[in-house]
């Protein structure tokens, strides 16, 4: 059984897979309290589902994207059971998590996506840097601007751990904090080797909209 949250079938709004149409499967329960969070509904709600029913639900709503999120779906060991289940049955996985919990048992199907955590974040210093180690060519790494601190941390993160030459990057704005104007101009400006995200259902849907 997995904690779950809630299940829900939209547009991707964030990483490569941006635009396609995928089912979201929200777990329920986080160890981090950033402070931008959209999600604090979700430290707590939830009914147990078994691996059969998430399957079947999911396999209800006719596209090959899944997207594993939260709170943070690693605290819950069944969901790489789950994760497995659903590469064998030829969902396209994406996971997103913070990077507070190791990811080598995550399935090397499953795309990661790896939510590093700023200094003004609200969660300094959670990621675990032994994970790292273990990237693959498909891992992304997302991070939230908060301030000019965070932009400047992130570059710093990036060039220290070589991750532009081996990974994608991602920069958010924080939503409602930066504006995504000033963090596409200064991209440019520094010429980071970042791409910018824009969480793409925030645009679409009202910012607190919850099942989009």
């Amino acid at each position: 059984m997995i904690k779950i949250n809630e299940v829900f079938f939209s547009i991707q709004g964030e990483s490569s897979f941006a635009g396609f149409p995928t089912v979201f499967v929200r777990t329920t329960g986080c160890n981090l309290r950033c402070t931008y969070c959209d999600s604090k509904y979700s430290y707590y709600e939830g009914s147990n589902k078994s691996q059969e029913e998430l399957l079947n639900l999911i396999k209800s709503f006719g596209t090959k994207y899944v997207c594993i999120t939260g709170g943070e779906p690693l605290l819950q060991s069944n969901i790489y059971s789950l994760m497995k289940t659903l590469c064998d049955n030829d969902f396209v996985i994406s996971l997103e998590t913070s990077g507070s919990k190791l990811c080598h048992q995550v399935d090397q199907r499953v795309k990661i996506i790896l939510d590093v955590k700023t200094p003004d974040s609200g969660a300094k210093n959670s990621f675990k840097l032994e994970n790292l180690n273990n990237l693959s060519p498909t891992t992304e790494l997302k991070f939230v601007i908060c301030t000019e601190n965070d932009f400047t941390w992130a570059e710093e993160f990036c060039h220290k751990n070589q991750l532009f030459s081996s990974n994608p990057v991602f920069y958010s704005p924080s939503f409602g904090q930066i504006d995504p104007q000033w963090l596409a101009e200064k991209i440019l400006s520094q010429k980071s080797k970042a791409r910018l995200q824009l969480q793409l259902h925030k645009y679409i849907w009202p910012p607190d909209k919850r099942g989009v």
